[in-house]
């Protein structure tokens, strides 16, 4: 499907578990450079029986992940449909939807997206591209970061690319090659301690800039293996699950202190990426995060030489469904997707599943 306009949905799931975001994209190829407009864009939150069975998820046997990948195919579906019908979508070229991250040990030669059964494209009625980590494992690959070759295309501009998510990840160009990992968790972890005192998040960073960071466990985390490791390198929830949480959890803190605590050493580890490699430029920040203001000001104060950028709001939001439509448009184009610089693959390859209705 060789065109220069393109009119498709993104979807996408993070490991935050704030729902999940779809967004109406305009994707135009002009002189060569792709352009992009966020036409309609709106997040489905979960309710608290389906963030239950995600977070439990992990420890499934594998007739409970069949169950629940068709279930949840399902509900992704309806949720799909609606947005369709809602904004009086048309003539659409594709839904490019990631699913939602079960599993993800590529060591192993694991990595489990839920959601990108092929029934997704008959239950609703159109071309369906997703599934798009699993062949980068098979080449040898971490199945991701997959965002940074639309960090490149879409963003050309910014000096760095940071998303503040469930985990955080960066990408940037090393001597024209993109590179790109993910350096820490981010939401995961902060919203499981905010859960903790009745509320969904640290709303602009309040409760971290009010309480105390404790130095012992910083310094704890801060040490982590994962950290000292070479890139190219990602991460999954069975990282916070196995190391995180029992870190954290064997100190006899507040809720508010180990939000407080972790809220620095995300800033700290993403400070320390950076100022490795000069720290100068401008950095474009999106993801949930983007919206912890406290956050914000400490990478300000850690990173003098950077000059942050915050986009628009549909930008900060749906970033990741936005580049999830282009991987899925570039998929249809028969073209680079996914690149081996970041993930650690054989090859740069064109990545993704293609189904029909």
């Amino acid at each position: 499907m060789i065109k220069e306009n393109y009119n498709v949905i993104g979807v996408m799931s993070g490991t935050s578990l704030d729902g999940v975001d779809i967004a109406h994209i305009n994707l135009d190829l002009k002189n060569g450079h792709w352009q992009y407009k966020i036409v309609e864009a709106a997040t489905k939150p979960y309710d608290s029986e389906w963030v239950t069975r995600l977070k439990a998820a992990v420890d499934y046997t594998r007739q409970e992940l069949e169950i629940l990948d068709r279930e949840y195919t399902e509900f992704l579906a309806g949720v799909i449909k609606d947005f369709i019908v809602k904004h009086n979508i048309l003539e659409l070229d594709a839904v490019c939807t990631h699913g939602h991250t079960i599993l993800h040990q590529p060591k192993k030669g694991i990595t489990l997206q839920i959601g990108n059964l092929p029934q997704l494209a008959q239950l609703v009625g159109q071309t369906v591209v997703c599934d798009f980590r699993v062949q980068d494992v098979a080449m040898g690959g971490q199945g991701a970061p997959l965002v940074p070759i639309g960090d490149k295309l879409l963003f050309p501009e910014a000096a760095y690319c940071l998303n503040l998510g469930g985990f955080s990840n960066i990408s940037f160009d090393n001597n024209s090659i993109r590179t790109a990992f993910d350096i820490c968790p981010v939401n995961t972890v902060l919203n499981h301690y905010a859960n903790e005192l009745g509320l969904e998040y640290d709303d602009g960073g309040r409760i971290a800039s009010d309480a105390t960071v404790n130095g012992g466990l910083l310094a704890e985390l801060n040490t982590l293996e994962y950290y000292s490791k070479p890139y190219p390198k990602s991460l999954g929830f069975e990282f916070v699950k196995a190391a995180i949480f029992p870190l954290i959890e064997s100190y006899a803190l507040s809720a508010q202190d180990k939000i407080a605590t972790f809220t620095e050493h995300v800033a700290l580890q993403i400070a320390r990426v950076v100022n490795d490699r000069e720290g100068v430029g401008s950095m474009l920040v999106s993801g949930g995060g983007t919206y912890n203001s406290y956050l914000l000001e400490r990478l300000k104060q850690l990173m003098p030489k950077v000059t942050i950028i915050v986009p628009d709001d549909k930008t900060i939001q749906y970033k990741e469904a936005l580049i999830f439509a282009l991987l899925g448009v570039l998929r249809l184009r028969n073209e680079i997707n996914v690149l081996a610089s970041v993930t650690g693959a054989a090859k740069d390859h064109s990545s993704g599943k293609i189904f029909y209705p």
